[in-house]
């Protein structure tokens, strides 16, 4: 017998077995594909770019096996009935804000944001410990729907108006586009509040159908050109301090997917979250500079406004949570949180938030 093939042919047999032996995890994995449309315009690329970046991530960890195909708003659903197709198992998926739905469920705010209410490091902390997830779970499933959260733009801005705010009395009677409870809480003030999605806004305020709008920051609004129609941008957007996005997922299919599925989304989901808030860190200040450069007129509401908003917005809470019980119960645990929260980062960052302002200014 030949040595030499001998060794040389069982060689060969061994790296066959191994190639054997080695799983091909693109075919071992089911193959999933999904449909997942969006709330947010595709130009805007932190907003649709989450969205983008979610598909991507979950395509990663699966080898290719789980697609998610997105779309932007109005090329499946409408910007605001995302939730509503996704309930009904029109669509896998969808990328939207709970907030946009607030007549089917009041306590859909909650899942978004509340006016006055978590900074985004509170946020994650009362999503992810503090018991939050758990909560909107319930409301979540009468919409038929699961929520991951999946993406924080942080804290925005007041918006853009045609003419300055300088007491309360010029609020009333304004014609402002606005989403969520803030909208409600400024109506107690006069405010004409209106919903509107985000492509439509500009056309709105180039016509004065609408007397001023807000939507997240400088980097978006300077692409959606609001700058062009409006000369006045206002702070802080004390309605919306670090609004939350969900990946809302039909509960069927949720519930069909495998559990090593169910922990990709989950951890890309989380990765999006932070991933869109790091982001927004990083390209508004540059934006504020620029917009401040072409004659944007920078105005902080008067403490007097503040107030006035302050007060209406403790007001409207508890008109709503007198009529709906559950939001009641979920509000209460949400404001000790907030309470809590407030009081330990007083001491424990804000003081040295002011202090370094003040001393950044006077180098």
């Amino acid at each position: 017998m030949n040595r030499r093939r001998l060794i040389a042919s069982g060689a060969a047999g061994a790296a066959g077995a191994a190639t054997l032996a080695t799983p091909n995890l693109a075919s071992a994995q089911p193959r999933i594909r999904w449909r997942c449309p969006g709330s947010f315009p595709k130009s805007l690329d932190t907003l649709y770019g989450t969205q983008e970046f979610i598909a991507k991530r979950v395509s990663e960890m699966t080898d290719g096996a789980f697609q998610i195909q997105i779309f932007g708003p109005g090329e499946v659903v409408p910007a605001l009935q995302v939730m509503d197709a996704v309930g009904a198992g029109n669509v896998e998926a969808g990328y939207t804000s709970a907030y946009y739905y607030l007549g089917k469920d009041p306590s859909l705010a909650l899942a978004t944001c509340l006016p006055f209410g978590l900074s985004s490091r509170q946020h994650w902390s009362w999503l992810t410990h503090g018991g939050g997830r758990e909560l909107y779970a319930e409301v979540y499933r009468d919409q038929g729907v699961v929520g991951i959260p999946a993406g924080n733009t942080g804290s925005q801005m007041g918006g853009w108006f045609r003419k300055e705010i300088r007491t309360v009395d010029d609020l009333k009677g304004l014609k402002f586009r606005i989403a969520g409870f803030g909208g409600n809480v400024l109506g107690k003030l006069g405010v004409i509040a209106q919903q509107l999605g985000g492509p439509d806004i500009y056309p709105a305020l180039e016509r004065g159908v609408i007397d001023g709008a807000e939507w997240v920051g400088p980097y978006d609004d300077e692409k959606l050109g609001f700058q062009r129609v409006a000369p006045f941008y206002y702070y802080p957007g004390w309605w919306e301090y670090s609004p939350s996005i969900d990946l809302m997922v039909n509960a069927r299919a949720w519930e069909a997917l495998p559990a090593q599925y169910k922990a990709v989304l989950e951890s890309a989901c989380a990765e999006a979250w932070h991933w869109m808030a790091a982001r927004y860190d990083v390209v508004n200040p540059p934006a504020m500079r620029r917009l401040l450069a072409s004659g944007t007129q920078l105005r902080g509401f008067p403490r007097e406004v503040m107030q006035a908003c302050y007060r209406a917005t403790q007001e409207f809470y508890a008109e709503v949570g007198a009529g709906n019980a559950r939001f009641k119960r979920l509000h209460e645990k949400w404001d000790a949180y907030r309470i809590e929260q407030t009081q330990w980062l007083r001491v424990a960052e804000d003081s040295l938030g002011n202090f370094l302002a003040v001393a950044t200014a006077q180098r």
